[in-house]
């Protein structure tokens, strides 16, 4: 699931829509192919994208979407020499990208130790969408992209918790997702120099006698500039969670999921992401790190960290 843009018809570069913003230095509207965008179907300015305001492009993965459609779904014909394909091609191309992130996540997940009581579901979604991505045009832009995502994010959903089951616990005899659901609590006469922060809902200071508990269930939560530096998140749920520009640095990330976690210029230096769930070079692309930053090695190290 990896793009190889050698063997793709510069699809993102055409397909795809983006607005002038700190992402994008001109307006582009899909269909309309990207003025940087050479003869060959490369990029003239690849080399130097962030400084000529296009970091967008930078953090856009199409997890090998772009050189199916060229080369399987319309066997190797281009959208210039055939330019009454090109809409067909250009209404294909995002939904391939959408089956082809479903194959990276559930290949991901067959992986786990953890998954063995799934085996045999995973294998059967990942054989039925691998269908759909060599089928053609009409039945891949068919696909009711929102239903498939839901019924193979079920089993995502469950691989995640049985992964994260199997994290060690701070305290003996509690699984991980009942201390993500219990909530700190102390009796109103114990005195306490505590303070919570509200979008973390980390505890800071100390109550007598008592060892704060650390929330780990942040599921879908607006995490935007959130401290979680040096943080514990082994085996926490961030799924869908906001951490844009969050500072994460240092934290142990080992086991958290992260599907759809929006890592956009979020602080990862020195942080431990090595087995974090369904991690994708989009998001570590998206986010800031150094050279002591721990991968997975199903991502790689982007250019633009420092070293």
């Amino acid at each position: 699931m990896k793009a190889d843009c050698a063997n793709c018809f510069g699809l993102c570069c055409v397909a795809l829509p983006f607005a002038a913003s700190s992402d994008f230095a001109a307006d582009k509207a899909a269909g309309t192919p990207c003025g940087n965008l050479r003869t060959d179907f490369g990029c003239g300015i690849h080399a130097r994208l962030r400084e000529s305001g296009y970091p967008g492009c930078t953090v856009y993965d199409c997890f090998g979407a772009g050189q199916q459609v060229s080369q399987v779904t319309f066997g190797g014909r281009d959208w210039r020499a055939e330019p009454d394909s090109s809409r067909q091609m250009f209404a294909v191309f995002p939904v391939m990208r959408h089956l082809h992130e479903l194959l990276w996540y559930v290949n991901e997940a067959l992986a786990l130790p953890t998954s063995r009581p799934l085996r045999a579901d995973l294998r059967s979604a990942l054989d039925d969408v691998r269908a759909l991505t060599r089928a053609d045009a009409e039945t891949v832009i068919a696909v009711d992209v929102a239903a498939l995502r839901g019924e193979i994010n079920v089993l995502l959903l469950r691989a995640s918790e049985l992964a994260r089951a199997a994290v060690p616990d701070d305290k003996p005899g509690r699984t991980t997702d009942e201390k993500q659901s219990q909530k700190h609590s102390r009796k109103p006469s114990q005195k306490t120099d505590q303070k919570t922060d509200r979008k973390t809902g980390q505890t800071s200071g100390k109550t007598p006698g008592k060892k704060p508990r650390k929330n780990k269930n942040h599921r879908g939560a607006d995490l935007i500039g959130a401290r979680f530096r040096q943080a514990d998140l082994r085996g926490a749920n961030l799924r869908g969670a906001l951490l844009i520009a969050a500072d994460l640095a240092g934290a142990d990330l080992r086991t958290a999921d992260v599907i759809g976690a929006d890592l956009r210029d979020a602080d990862l230096s020195g942080a431990d992401l090595r087995g974090a769930l369904f991690l994708t070079q989009a998001q570590v692309n998206a986010a800031r790190g150094d050279e002591h930053t721990q991968l997975p090695d199903t991502v790689t190290r982007p250019g633009h960290w420092t070293a």
